[in-house]
């Protein structure tokens, strides 16, 4: 692969990047945004979360390959987590 394809290939993925950046950007502040509407939820969900992975004993570090897919292909799952909070955050709003 030449130098000049290569040059193309990642200014390419910088703008998927850039892009996705973009994508996220409105559910990630709405989800912030009601987080600070609703902070005891927040931090209820959190300390439940955390009571449940505690007591199920489960930590990422003590799971072999659960900190590289936190990392890696986790972060994907967590951008459309976020845009679907988000989203039925938005249409429970407005209902209200």
């Amino acid at each position: 692969m030449s130098l000049i394809k290569q040059l193309h290939a990642v200014r390419e993925a910088q703008d998927r990047a850039q892009n996705a950046r973009g994508e996220l950007a409105v559910p990630a502040q709405a989800l912030l945004s009601r987080g600070q509407r609703y902070p005891l939820t927040t931090v209820g969900m959190a300390a439940g979360a955390g009571f449940v992975l505690g007591q199920l004993n489960v930590h990422p570090l003590r799971v072999p390959g659960l900190g590289a897919l936190l990392s890696g292909t986790a972060a994907e799952v967590v951008g459309q987590a976020m845009r679907l909070v988000a989203d039925f955050a938005q249409e429970h709003s407005d209902l209200s």
